[in-house]
C-alpha cells in the first residue's frame, strides 16, 4: 500500500522542485502547479481505492497517469526553449497511454498491479534525465 502512494508523492515532490529550482513562470507554473493538485488528489484517491481492491486501484492510478501525462506534456511543449524537456514530453506521452491501458485493465478478467512497477520505474528514468538536461541548460552546458 504505501509503494502505491510513494509515487504520486514523489511527483508532486519532484513538481515543486521544478517549480522552485526553474523559477517557472508564464504558462508552466500553472501546468506544474496543477499538476502538484492532481497527484496529491491521486494520493488520498490511491489510499481510498486500495481498501475496494486491485480493479478500483489500476482506475485511480490510470485516471491520474493520464491527467499528470497531458499535463507533462503541456509543462514541456511550453517549455521546449529552455532545453532537456523531450524528456518530460516524452513521458507524458507515455503517461497519458499508459494511464489508459490501465484504467482498460481494471474491467479485464485478470487485473493486476504488475505494470505499475514497470511505469514507476520509467518515470524515474525520465525525471531523472529531465532534471539532469534542465541543470545543464541551466548551468549554459
Amino acid at each position: 500500500m504505501i509503494l502505491l502512494l510513494v509515487y504520486p508523492l514523489f511527483d508532486v515532490g519532484a513538481a515543486l522542485v521544478d517549480i522552485r529550482s526553474a523559477r517557472a513562470g508564464g504558462a508552466t507554473a500553472p501546468a506544474l502547479r496543477v499538476n502538484v493538485v492532481i497527484s496529491s488528489l491521486a494520493v488520498a484517491g490511491l489510499a481510498v481505492a486500495a481498501a475496494s481492491g486491485i480493479p478500483a486501484v489500476l482506475r485511480v492510478w490510470g485516471i491520474w497517469a493520464v491527467a499528470s501525462g497531458i499535463v507533462q506534456l503541456v509543462a514541456g511543449a511550453t517549455r521546449r526553449r529552455l532545453g532537456g524537456q523531450w524528456a518530460m514530453i516524452v513521458s507524458g506521452a507515455i503517461s497519458t497511454l499508459a494511464g489508459a491501458s490501465f484504467f482498460a485493465q481494471a474491467g479485464g478478467d485478470d487485473p493486476s498491479l504488475r505494470g505499475l512497477a514497470g511505469y514507476a520505474f520509467l518515470g524515474g528514468v525520465f525525471f531523472l534525465v529531465s532534471a539532469l538536461r534542465l541543470n545543464r541548460a541551466r548551468d549554459g552546458r
